[in-house]
């Protein structure tokens, strides 16, 4: 499986170099280590090797092999748990203008047993690299990137009524629908005189990862008002009373996929079982209009059994 995903970053090329080739700093930006409190982290003093070791991310190691000091880095990569695999990693980094053109390279052969996995391994792991970039062009730009993950377990959320509108679209196109989507909500809300009694909140009812579609749903929790008339496209709804593991996640929203595999990798790792007739939903907490992008918060919700 070959796999090359690539950022532009506005720093010096010697700033995510240094990034980049020294293990000593994939910790702020590593898009696993994120995923997991407590995680065993051991970093040789010249960092050129680090391995780790946690309940949900698995254990393994990576040592750099090669690197030119200036725009090239090679490692060797091995996994240990949850299954055996090694892959040579590569980045290279290119000046572009004032920008640096960082590209993130992986080869590697999946165990035998995962052959029929190939393509769906390739768009998981693709996006794993897709969160690790955003997360090291803050890094190197602004000295930490605004994502951090809190784990507040199992919550019981009360039933709510909500005024919504679904959307089916790409995902690349996912983030610009809400953002005309939630406006519209709270302006229909405000101008009718309905109470609302929780925050905006989007429920996901499909992923097709493969073909980079979603079908989801902006709500705003309201009390119900008869003789009301919906424009078209908005529609009545309701989610019933549940529990759910809940992890919050804060900072920027285009870091929100840090909560989202993680919660995922829980569900695969049975950490709770997931109640399947409520779809997940993400609950905004703050205000972006008025709160600093590095201090939103956004609760991730898995109803569980």
């Amino acid at each position: 499986m070959k796999l090359v995903r690539s950022i532009e970053i506005n720093a010096p090329i010697q700033t995510v170099y240094a990034h980049v080739s020294d293990f000593h700093h994939w910790t702020k930006w590593s898009p696993w280590l994120i995923m997991e409190e407590g995680v065993s982290v051991n970093i040789r003093e010249d960092g050129k090797y680090y391995d780790w070791d946690g309940k949900q991310v698995g254990s393994g190691n990576m040592t750099v092999l090669e690197e030119d000091h200036s725009g090239s880095v090679l490692y060797d990569l091995t996994f240990i748990k949850p299954w055996k695999s090694t892959a040579k990693i590569q980045f290279t980094l290119e000046q572009k203008g004032n920008r640096v053109l960082a590209q993130w390279h992986m080869e590697n052969k999946l165990p035998f047993f995962m052959f029929w996995m190939k393509n769906m391994m390739a768009t998981f792991v693709g996006m794993d690299f897709d969160r690790g970039l955003r997360m090291l062009k803050e890094v190197c730009e602004e000295g930490e990137a605004a994502s951090k993950l809190r784990f507040d377990g199992i919550v019981s959320t009360g039933a709510f009524s909500f005024i919504g509108i679904k959307t089916d679209c790409s995902m690349d196109d996912m983030g610009k629908k809400m953002a005309e989507d939630l406006p519209k909500l709270l302006s229909f809300v405000q101008e009718n005189g309905i109470e609302i009694t929780g925050k905006p909140f989007t429920q996901y009812h499909k992923w097709a990862i493969l073909k980079n579609r979603v079908i989801y749903t902006s709500g705003i929790p309201v009390s119900r008002k008869d003789g009301i008339t919906l424009p078209a496209g908005f529609y009545w709804g309701n989610i019933p009373a549940t529990k759910s593991y809940v992890i919050t996640h804060i900072g920027r929203y285009h870091h929100l996929g840090n909560a989202w595999s993680t919660m995922y990798m829980y569900q695969r790792n049975k950490v709770f079982k997931a109640n399947k007739g409520i779809h997940p939903f993400e609950v905004y907490l703050n205000n972006p209009q008025d709160t600093p992008d590095k201090d939103l918060e956004t609760s991730i919700h898995m109803p569980v059994k």
